[in-house]
């Protein structure tokens, strides 16, 4: 048989063949490069979800203590100071539209009230040559290097390949995007599933149709007694000699081991989450259960999601506006996951990103335009809860107009938060951070200030 005639039709057949599929890779050899670990390595976790549209840091992370926070600048999103929520610290309130956060924020060192103080409350957070294209921005904050939009490599996907065997064949699902669209941030020349729903990576029809087409792995290696996808591309990548044999015969493997680790998961029946955790309705809460129901069935490592409907030029509303739903159902589905996940919340980080945040007056439309800096939360058994960079001493008179007169200036590069969670969560060696984050060295030296590690994680 023809080897180009071979290569169209496994396509042809996965195109018809697979449902809600996408693999988040580049352009480049389809290598089978996936999961198994180096002897020594950790078995952390971490969810990510990126807050599309950027999110308006100012009114989810309170500066109470700054004169400049008044019904003035915000005459219609000014939330009232006994409205919101106290962290503790003298300082800084969160948006009342937080309230679920404070179960995992809560502790009597913190602000009185017992818990496990496991959320840091990240201000100020940003890159130098700060972009106002979402397009742009989003691209550095998935791919790491600020600058570069055609950098389709993700920092994530740098992070597997730099730490993870990812030749071994022990494992094929180490992480995963939740999107109905490819995630940049774990794109790279090994293909990453990405999908909506578990059940939707499978062969469409019936059970029959789908055990005939992943058929099964040859007993010898490349003999001649596979079937069907696991059969065809069981075997060694150049065992018939023919050339582009290698590129395609490990993406089947791929295909067919992740559909098997899928269905293996899902025939463990329906998912009921544990410890009275409600997720929020709707997409998002539908696949931060879908991440916990992962993270519990299947070897994965690293899960994303999108939360999208932050880009508010107007009608941005008070406590109870379009702003404040959208971070209660943020809340609501980090506290979904601090009880569901509480037999892995020693192992486990959930952080969240946005591509920047808003103007810090409020404009003739009763929203916030693209601006600066923004706000991360980080949740997790590792996390020192608290509030960085928004209290007394770090938070200088004037910061809210400290940038062009109109923004909140970055005081941490975003890139010093995800090298600590690199280096402090996963236990990477610093020395990978700029092969992680090529040109972190570069930028750190250039401003070491804003390089300097907040210390919100414990270390690996």
């Amino acid at each position: 048989m023809n080897l180009l005639l071979s290569r169209r039709r496994f396509f042809k057949a996965a195109s018809l063949g697979l449902g809600g599929l996408a693999l988040g890779s580049v352009p480049g050899p389809f290598q089978r490069r996936l999961l198994a670990t180096e002897p020594g390595a950790t078995a952390r976790k971490l969810l990510f979800i990126f807050q599309s549209g950027g999110n308006d840091g100012i009114n989810t992370t309170i500066p109470r203590g700054d004169s400049d926070y008044n019904t003035d600048t915000r005459p219609t999103l000014f939330i009232p100071e006994n409205a919101a929520l106290d962290t503790g610290n003298g300082f800084a309130q969160l948006h009342p539209g937080l309230q679920p956060l404070m179960e995992i924020y809560n502790e009597s060192g913190l602000n009185g009230v017992d818990g496990p103080g496991n959320l840091a409350v990240l201000h100020r957070v940003g890159y130098a040559g700060q972009s106002r294209s979402h397009f742009d921005s989003q691209q550095y904050w998935q791919n790491g290097v600020p600058g570069d939009a055609k950098l389709e490599e993700g920092l994530f996907y740098r992070h597997l390949a730099r730490t993870l065997d990812l030749k071994d064949e022990a494992n094929s699902f180490v992480a995963a995007a939740l999107s109905s669209s490819q995630m940049v941030a774990l794109k790279g020349a090994d293909p990453i599933p990405n999908f909506t729903a578990s059940e939707q990576f499978n062969v469409l029809g019936n059970s029959r149709r789908a055990a005939r087409f992943l058929g099964r792995l040859p007993t010898n290696n490349g003999g001649p007694d596979g079937e069907g996808l696991l059969g065809l591309y069981g075997g060694a990548p150049d065992r018939f000699g023919r050339p582009y044999r290698s590129l395609i015969h490990d993406t089947g493997r791929l295909l067919g081991a992740t559909i098997n680790t899928l269905q293996d998961a899902l025939a463990q029946g329906p998912y009921t989450p544990e410890n009275g955790a409600v997720y929020p309705t709707g997409t998002f809460g539908t696949r931060l259960q879908e991440a916990a129901m992962l993270f519990k069935r299947t070897p994965v490592r690293i899960v994303g999601v999108n939360i999208g409907g932050w880009d508010m030029h107007s009608n941005q509303g008070q406590a109870n506006g379009d702003h404040g739903q959208l971070l209660n159902r943020l809340a609501t589905g980090m506290q979904a996951l601090y009880r569901d996940l509480e037999s892995q919340w020693a192992d486990l980080l959930i952080v969240t990103m946005t591509e920047f945040g808003r103007t810090s007056e409020e404009n003739g439309s009763r929203g916030t335009d693209h601006a600066e800096s923004s706000v991360m939360f980080a949740a997790g058994g590792g996390v020192r809860g608290g509030v960085y960079n928004c209290d007394g001493q770090t938070w200088e008179p004037g910061a809210m107009f400290s940038e062009r007169g109109r923004y909140l200036a970055r005081r941490t590069d975003f890139r010093a938060v995800f090298g600590e969670i690199f280096t402090r969560h996963f236990g990477d060696s610093p020395d990978l951070l700029e092969s992680i984050m090529p040109g972190y060295s570069e930028a750190a030296t250039a401003t070491p200030a804003t390089f300097r590690q907040l210390g919100f994680l414990n270390g690996a």
